[in-house]
């Protein structure tokens, strides 16, 4: 069946590189997998990557108005008027809040992908952030309803590394084999360093693949600078990374979206942020001990020489590193973004009965969960069957409960009905806590309550002290109305109508 279409606007220039769509036609891959098209709008783009694109089976409009302006505006909600494009994916720098309203005022729903809250106010539907540095106060400044993706839960990786993350990786006393990649363009051409600092490293019996993008400049003289190496092979625009990378030993790479794909095949990596928007994710990445960063643009080959040789050498750091690496990523982040744009939030709701008797015991013994009620002591098991079959008895409560993709519980929302009322309760097991269901959980549960004709307000309170609660009620459409007093303690009164 048919999910429609995407319009993903997204530019790529040998200054700027070309991992703002390469990431994107990883979200594309995975909307075509679900049933869709995906369409590029662009306002500059290389001979190269308009060709994969299209070898992708992707469409690409080109753009006339300059990048982010209110004419490239216009021109992008007209080609999605034509191209039947209920949701609008936007990628670069150029594009701040006033293109984001523009779009939204058009009528059109928008995924914004960001690395570190470089558009100051966010007014798009979802804002997506994969690195491991992302953090929602990089978004305190966005529209109550707008959706944030955070973390490498969401990396978006192209199809070809799909099970990637599953295959054998040996760890040899010594590296042989090494893949170095600089991004699609390498402006600054850190591929030649590299290549000297091979030389200078002077490692025996290694193996190496220099990878270049179709959109470097300086193809031919590397060529040229390896033509008299030996064991040192120069490839361009390559379709097999996954392959090569689960042959590597270890990599020298650019810091940006390829540190997500190393991550997941466990290679022991190299950084070099080779952008000032990289340096953070590699110096994370550094931190947890997931790859090293050697580095920015200006590293020197001698630099690079007494990493690789340091990291070639010791099999039980590399392994370290492989371990840490794939821990991180787990392959299935564009997936869960393709499913978070068709409102597939990863569960479904079914209305609770008599069998979930325990399970909703176990869950509201939960620490977490006794110290966010307004009654923390623990409920005896006598109490809680006697107040759930009242609840059923009575027909006065509507029990709601979560389960993931796999049918399994997770959460329940509780609605207890007074007149055209209903008070609100959720609790989300400790498994899946942290992962943003609360929102879309609250929302989807809220939405089937609101089409009861017996109710046409929903109240919930919350203890002023627990904020991540407070703030999910806001992000669900909820508006706080003041404080009240709830069992001999204060709580935030929040309110959604059906209006």
């Amino acid at each position: 069946m048919s999910i429609g279409n995407l319009l993903i606007r997204a530019d790529a220039t040998v200054a700027t590189g070309t991992g703002h769509v390469m990431r994107c036609l990883a979200l594309a891959q995975a909307w075509q997998d679900a049933g869709g098209k995906a369409v590029f709008a662009m306002a500059k783009a290389t001979a190269a990557l308009r060709e994969r694109l299209t070898a992708e089976s992707c469409g690409v409009v080109t753009l006339s108005a300059p990048a982010g302006s209110p004419q490239d505006a216009a021109q992008v909600t007209a080609i999605a008027a034509s191209e039947y494009c209920e949701w609008i994916v936007v990628d670069g720098y150029g594009f701040d809040a006033s293109y984001q309203h523009a779009l939204k005022a058009a009528g059109r729903r928008i995924l914004f992908i960001d690395d570190y809250g470089h558009a100051g106010h966010y007014a798009a539907d979802v804002v997506l952030n994969q690195n491991v540095n992302a953090r929602e106060e990089l978004y305190a400044d966005r529209e109550p309803r707008t959706r944030l993706l955070l973390g490498t839960r969401y990396c978006l990786l192209r199809r070809d590394f799909a099970g990637g993350g599953n295959s054998e990786r040996e760890t040899p006393p010594v590296a042989r084999r090494l893949l170095v990649m600089m991004g699609g363009s390498d402006p600054e051409n850190i591929t030649a360093r590299a290549i000297e600092a091979l030389q200078v490293a002077g490692i025996e019996n290694l193996d190496t693949t220099v990878v270049v993008g179709g959109s470097n400049p300086n193809f031919e003289a590397l060529q040229g600078l390896t033509s008299r190496a030996s064991r040192v092979t120069v490839r361009r625009d390559v379709s097999n990374m996954a392959e090569l990378m689960a042959k590597a030993d270890v990599a020298i790479s650019a810091a940006g979206s390829t540190s997500w794909e190393l991550c997941l095949m466990g290679v022991p990596a190299l950084l070099i942020d080779v952008a000032d928007n990289q340096t953070e994710v590699a110096r994370e990445l550094d931190r947890r001990q997931c790859a090293v960063r050697i580095g920015d643009r200006t590293v020197t080959a001698g630099a690079i020489a007494t990493q690789l040789k340091r990291l070639a050498d010791c099999q039980s750091l590399r392994q370290s590193l492989s371990q840490r690496a794939r821990e991180l990523v787990d392959g299935r982040g564009a997936v869960r973004v393709v499913s978070a744009l068709r409102g597939i939030q990863a569960f479904r709701l079914r209305r609770g009965h008599a069998d979930d008797i325990r399970l909703l015991w176990e869950w509201a013994n939960d620490p977490e969960v006794r110290t966010a009620s307004f009654s923390s002591a623990p409920i005896p098991w006598e109490t809680h069957v006697r107040w759930f079959g009242e609840k059923f008895g009575e027909g006065k409560s509507l029990f709601l409960i979560a389960e993931d993709e796999e049918g399994v519980p997770f959460g329940q929302v509780r609605f207890d009905l007074n007149g055209g009322d209903a008070e609100l309760s959720i609790s989300v097991a400790r498994g899946k806590r942290g992962l943003g269901l609360a929102v879309p959980l609250i929302d989807a549960a809220v939405r089937e309550m609101l089409m009861d004709d017996r109710c046409g307000r929903v109240h919930a309170f919350v203890k002023p002290e627990n904020a991540a609660s407070a703030k999910a009620f806001e992000r669900a459409g909820f508006e706080q109305v003041g404080l009240e007093q709830v069992r001999g303690s204060t709580a935030l009164h929040f309110i959604r109508s059906r209006d």
